[in-house]
């Protein structure tokens, strides 16, 4: 496994990293079969694991795969995401902050977290105040770094000026989403990430299921177990998807390698999150570790998904107020000018 800087923070990390969500029980995995498939990855050279505390108990069973192997590992968790029915019991506070922190830190069986991530955007919270908690996480070592997920480029931005406005921790680390079906990043992301020498480990790097090659266009595709079916079908995706077969056939590559090996290709993407579900699935990935792509092939994928665009946005991206709440884009009947 070769590794790569993670930013500027003077880690190194592989660039396949193992996610966690599949892990969770109640996705029908046997805890003990997740606990050997984390072992394997570590054994193969994996060592940045990714984790949150939203899914389910999956921090749990990532703890108890890194006993005695803690220091084998750069540990990521994230907070922010719905964990109860309160209204506090979600967001970037001071208040849900302090407590969630504890509670990933018990899960995971550890005393430190090395990357601790702010899942999604909180609107409703000053951000001097979410970086001045998680500043004195930092301090008190229970946190070695902090990082942002899923954040449009303009916020952060904004969040590396108020962190050295207050002379507070600043974002080391972003996670955005990003595949061949998905490279909007690539348009302002990962070039402000680079600028402020955040490291990048990107997710969904198979476009929610369809860059295995599984669902084909007037196929017989079994959905039942699929968590993201909207996007499974999705016309204009697979249409794409269609296109793509053939070149990774071309390349000699099954379509899992071509869509791993296409994410870590760009220069301001440190890793790539692969989820295996079972201990097959690792494997096949493993298989890739090493793949290249050559630059007719990435010139081709150019071809068939401009840089900088994506095919369809994400469910699971931000989505800001201004486009979420109605009253914030319409002015008052009252207000209005007629034109």
């Amino acid at each position: 496994m070769k590794y790569r800087n993670l930013g500027r923070t003077g880690i190194k990390v592989s660039p396949y990293a193992l996610g966690t969500l599949m892990f969770a029980s109640q996705m029908g995995n046997d805890p003990d079969e997740s606990v050997r498939i984390i072992h394997k990855a570590i054994d193969a050279g994996i060592n940045l694991v990714d984790t949150a505390d939203r899914y389910a108990d999956s921090e749990d069973i990532v703890g108890r795969a890194l006993k005695g192997r803690r220091d084998d590992v750069v540990l990521a968790t994230k907070v922010g995401m719905p964990m109860g029915e309160g209204p506090n019991q979600q967001g970037a506070s001071r208040r849900w902050i302090t407590t969630s922190v504890e509670n990933s830190l018990r899960r995971l069986g550890t005393d430190y977290i090395d990357i601790y991530q702010l899942q999604r955007p909180d609107p409703g919270t000053d951000l001097e105040e979410t970086l001045a908690v998680l500043t004195d996480l930092v301090r008190a070592g229970k946190v070695r770094m902090i990082g942002s997920s899923t954040t449009p480029a303009s916020m952060m931005v904004q969040a590396q000026w108020v962190a050295e406005r207050a002379g507070l921790q600043r974002f080391r680390t972003e996670q955005p989403p990003y595949s061949i079906l998905n490279r909007g990043i690539e348009r302002e992301v990962l070039p402000i990430a680079q600028e402020y020498g955040m490291g990048v480990m990107v997710w969904g790097p198979f476009g929610q299921g369809l860059l295995t090659g599984r669902v084909r266009k007037g196929g017989h595709n079994d959905l039942k177990r699929v968590r993201f079916s909207r996007h499974l079908t999705d016309e204009r995706r697979i249409d794409v998807v269609e296109q793509l077969i053939p070149l990774a056939g071309e390349a000699g590559l099954p379509m899992t390698h071509l869509a791993m090996a296409f994410a870590v290709a760009h220069p301001g993407v440190t890793a790539a999150l692969l989820g295996p579900r079972t201990m097959g699935h690792l494997d096949d990935l493993l298989a890739g570790a090493d793949v290249e792509l050559s630059d007719d092939v990435i010139d081709r994928v150019d071809e068939i998904v401009p840089p900088g665009s994506d095919v369809t946005a994400l469910d699971q991206e931000y989505k800001p107020p201004a486009l979420v709440e109605t009253a914030l884009r319409r002015r008052p009947a009252g207000l209005r000018s007629a034109t």
